[in-house]
């Protein structure tokens, strides 16, 4: 398995924003479509926003539509996560995972390549 860092989380009040940042600890993403999921306590991981390879498709939760963005700059080898207008709900460890198939948007079994995880907790 490939190893992935994620970086950018922490404490933010609702209505506030974060950027969160998914590298590679050594290979190249380009490869890969790279997908932002979320853990909350006594909760299933779920997809929150997923970018093919090119940066050409995307999907994300309707829980955060118009709130989050995912984005992708592979000569910088690096996947981002705007979030804006966050909510106590969106709180929980994100995680970035790569899967080099072809895009499924946020399935999750189609990722196979994890990081550690971020904290991201949205509280006032």
């Amino acid at each position: 398995q490939l190893q992935l860092v994620e970086s950018g989380g922490g404490l933010v009040q609702p209505g506030g924003s974060l950027k969160l940042a998914c590298s590679p600890s050594e290979f190249f993403l380009n490869n890969y479509a790279i997908g932002w999921f979320r853990q909350a306590p006594g909760k299933e991981r779920e997809g929150v926003a997923c970018i093919s390879r090119s940066g050409g498709s995307t999907h994300y939760t309707d829980s955060v539509k118009d709130r989050f963005a995912i984005s992708r700059d592979n000569a910088k080898n690096t996947v981002w996560l705007l979030m804006t207008n966050l909510k106590p709900e969106d709180t929980g460890v994100y995680y970035c995972g790569a899967d080099q198939k072809p895009f499924s948007g946020c399935r999750i079994q189609a990722y196979d390549s994890w990081g550690q995880g971020t904290q991201v907790t949205v509280s006032s």
